[in-house]
């Protein structure tokens, strides 16, 4: 049989994860991209599983089924998606222009859901590479997600940052999920007992992430730059759990979006059923 295709999201906020990930005696080859595009390819079928956009799982719901307790989600700020933005309060967006960054699915969906469901605005969009400056020349605000955030977070200080997560938090209550792992039904049903051993090293992954962050710090650090401090500080905000918390958040989220005609609505939540003692060991 061909080795399980799993996609890894090329940004930092995955590292606490795939720095441990032992692949030791698994058929499996790896696929590293931007969300934008592990959610084409998993849609396309050249991806078996991957962490994905949760837009995107949305938008293709019939077709995959999600790991257990494997998110990317936050309570509060994300610390890695912003709205850079040239006024000063989200009303003074009505009408202008924003630049979505083209990494991103469920970034934009959220970000619509902020401005036009809560703060009331109808704004222009126009999606572009994720280049800050490029994006503020020729629009009034501009959001980016990822690496790409946290370093305009660190060279953007003549504009105003709004954290989306922070914003969500605001209004809801709720956790905010941004990607969930998602297999392909067709790999789920012809590959079960690869998938429970893939899980199982996910979990164990997560597990020694969890226990020790030095390592993904370390990597970011080389990477990105920046310091201990701040990827420790930025590590222990986001979640990687998806346990009833983060699935009411992110009902929450698909109802919101399709409100606004991003989503059908009654988007379910399809789990893979694996046996809970996986996650345990």
């Amino acid at each position: 049989m061909k080795p399980i295709r799993i996609g890894r999201i090329a940004f930092t906020n995955i590292l606490p994860i795939y720095q441990y990930f032992d692949d030791q005696g698994l058929d499996v080859e790896w696929i590293r991209q931007v969300p934008s595009l592990l959610n084409r390819d998993m849609a396309a079928g050249n991806i078996d599983m991957s962490p994905i956009s949760a837009f995107a799982y949305a938008e293709h719901a019939d077709e995959y089924v999600l790991m257990p307790d494997l998110s990317i989600s936050a309570m509060g700020p994300v610390g890695s998606i912003f709205l850079f933005t040239k006024g000063d309060q989200l009303h003074d967006l009505d009408g202008k222009t924003i630049a979505l960054t083209n990494t991103s699915a469920s970034s934009v969906a959220l970000l619509k859901i902020v401005l036009e469901k809560f703060a009331g605005v109808r704004p222009n969009y126009v999606t572009m590479a994720p280049s800050l400056e490029e994006m503020m020349n020729v629009a009034d605000a501009a959001l980016l997600i990822g690496d790409d955030a946290v370093k305009g977070k660190w060279n953007g200080s003549a504009y105003r940052m709004y954290d989306l997560g922070e914003e969500w938090m605001k209004q809801t209550g709720l956790s905010m999920t941004y990607a969930v792992w998602a297999v392909r039904r067709a790999i789920a049903e012809s590959r079960r007992s690869d998938l429970e051993e893939i899980y199982l090293r996910f979990m164990q992954a997560k597990a020694e992430g969890r226990k020790n962050l030095t390592p993904a710090i370390e990597e970011a650090m080389r990477q990105l730059g920046g310091d201990a401090a701040f990827w420790k500080a930025y590590f222990e905000g986001l979640c990687y759990d998806f346990g009833e918390k983060e699935k009411r958040g992110l009902q929450t989220y698909f109802r919101y979006a399709a409100d606004l005609g991003l989503l059908p609505s009654n988007v379910e939540i399809h789990m893979l059923d694996l046996p809970a003692s996986l996650g345990m060991r």
